[in-house]
């Protein structure tokens, strides 16, 4: 970046393949040196959603106008800073976040067609806290209706492809925001997960996706409000390149803001600090749905990665997870939370019958899944006897997983149980994300971190740990990444009869 009486010219020692593939820590570096300008940065990542949107509809609201005049101003203050290490950490980085997650002027719909006009007045606090690094915000991502399924579809935006094959899905809820990290638009994304919402995304587009600990990130500003032990599950958290770009967002976002009354201060460790020698890992590989070989084979690489490091691979207790569907939704009930079914009608309970019969010929303003979420809402409210039994059973669980893992153990699972499917695959298998969901109710952090491919699909492995160990299971992902290349940028493309995604004509 070189200047001339204060004014920029075009000049940069990055080539753009360097600007979108680059670490965020490398990244947020060469702004810091002013080998890069922060508007360059910002431009080129621009033209990149620009150019790969269209194929996969993940960016739904776009700040590009406002966002070039943050770049702007976070040259000047680059420029006449005199302590480039004093300048915030993230100065001049471009992300996303989901839709779920407030931000001032950007719609704020949950992909909820009574609240298709919605748009937020003010930031989330985790919204907040990155605007205040420096992080500069250039778009909102497309969700599931509702959040709870893991297709990326509503009938308010349209569906969001997956990069590696747009006739697949790209998980969810955070769905848009794996598409477009995988795609090269951002360099991070916000997300947030209560069953698996950062993490299958991230299996499924090749990216790393991190669950925060329970109670570590304030849910402050987040639709629908999760209050008390719901706030527990839910867990903002960040979806990236590399694993290493995880803890410098993790130190920005973690710590209570003191509206949340469940997030408290956790101490966050030093990956780097953390000797595999030391490490036990438990790789399971079938966690209780039928497990694809390709997903039983990238946890065992992954064990063999980590024995080949010198960690200690150890058996888990084969009857330790099998109860995992039970204890996450008997622990979600006895949590509360709005009833889905009122949440997707403006406050009003859906008439569940009629908009199936409408969904079924295209005239619902609903999706099929969504729909069938709320049927089945009722059948998840069990009597209390058994709701209680199984959340019993879910503390005497997080106890003794607890004591298993020790200060150095982590679990090995995949994420969910094949690469990613077609669209509307998951319909045929909808426990699936029990892979994944027991862990928000256990309230363990864990790292979703690429392991290779299979036919032109990521394959990934979840790395969890005990409360508080974030750590521990990023130093452990990292080092998995090493042994499996990690991170690759998608080029979605249009292949045999595909075609891109239509956006709704009525869309905001």
């Amino acid at each position: 970046m070189a200047h001339d009486n204060g004014r920029r010219k075009s000049a940069t020692l990055a080539s753009v393949d360097d600007l979108l593939d680059s670490a965020l820590p490398d990244l947020a570096d060469k702004i810091r040196r002013r080998e890069v300008s922060p508007v360059e940065v910002l431009d080129h990542h621009i033209r990149r959603i620009k150019a790969v949107n269209p194929l996969i509809n993940a960016v739904i609201a776009e700040r590009y106008g406002t966002a070039r005049h943050e770049a702007v101003a976070a040259e000047r203050r680059i420029m006449s800073a005199d302590d480039p290490d004093a300048l915030p950490p993230l100065l001049g980085i471009p992300f996303t976040a989901k839709e779920y997650i407030a931000a001032e002027g950007m719609p704020l719909t949950g992909g909820v067609w009574s609240r298709r006009h919605v748009r937020s007045t003010t930031d989330a606090e985790t919204i907040r806290r990155l605007r205040n690094a420096g992080a500069i915000l250039v778009g909102t991502t497309n969700v599931p209706e509702g959040g709870l399924w893991l297709e990326t579809y509503n009938r308010v935006y349209g569906r969001t492809c997956n990069p590696w094959d747009i006739s697949r899905t790209c998980g969810g809820s955070s769905g848009g925001d794996g598409a477009i990290v995988a795609a090269g638009g951002v360099p991070f994304a916000l997300g947030a997960d209560v069953g698996g919402s950062i993490r299958i995304p991230a299996a499924f587009c090749g990216v790393v996706g991190h669950k925060p600990t329970g109670r570590m990130v304030p849910n402050t500003g987040f639709w629908p409000e999760a209050e008390g032990e719901l706030s527990a599950y839910l867990v903002c958290g960040p979806l990236t390149r590399r694993v290493r770009d995880v803890m410098p967002l993790m130190r920005i976002l973690a710590g209570p803001d003191g509206v949340d009354p469940v997030a408290r201060p956790w101490s966050l460790g030093q990956p780097g600090e953390v000797d595999l020698a030391d490490v036990v890992a438990f790789p399971v590989e079938d966690p209780g749905p039928r497990v694809r070989p390709s997903m039983r084979l990238a946890v065992r690489n992954a064990a063999d990665a980590l024995a080949d490091r010198g960690a200690t691979i150890a058996e888990l207790p084969k009857a330790a997870l099998r109860r995992a569907f039970m204890i996450w939704s008997s622990m979600m009930t006895a949590a509360g939370g709005p009833s889905y079914s009122e949440l997707l009608g403006g406050g009003v309970p859906l008439r569940t019958v009629r908009e199936l019969m409408k969904a079924l010929v295209g005239r619902s303003h609903h999706t099929l899944p969504a729909l069938l979420v709320v049927a089945a809402e009722g059948l998840t409210r069990w009597i209390p006897s058994q709701v209680q039994a199984m959340v019993d059973a879910g503390k005497v669980l997080q106890a003794e997983l607890e004591d298993i893992l020790g200060s150095n153990g982590v679990l090995l699972l995949p994420p969910y149980t094949r690469p990613a499917p077609r669209h509307h695959g998951p319909l045929l298998t909808p426990f699936d994300f029990v892979c994944t969901g027991l862990f928000n109710v256990l309230e363990f952090p864990s790292t979703t971190v690429p392991m290779g491919f299979d036919r032109r699909l990521p394959l990934a492995v979840q790395v969890i740990g005990r409360r508080g160990a974030d750590h521990l299971t990023l130093a452990v992902a990292e080092a998995l990444e090493e042994s499996s290349g990690g991170w690759r940028r998608a080029e979605p493309a249009l292949r045999g009869r595909q075609k891109a995604p239509k956006r709704p004509a009525h869309a905001p």
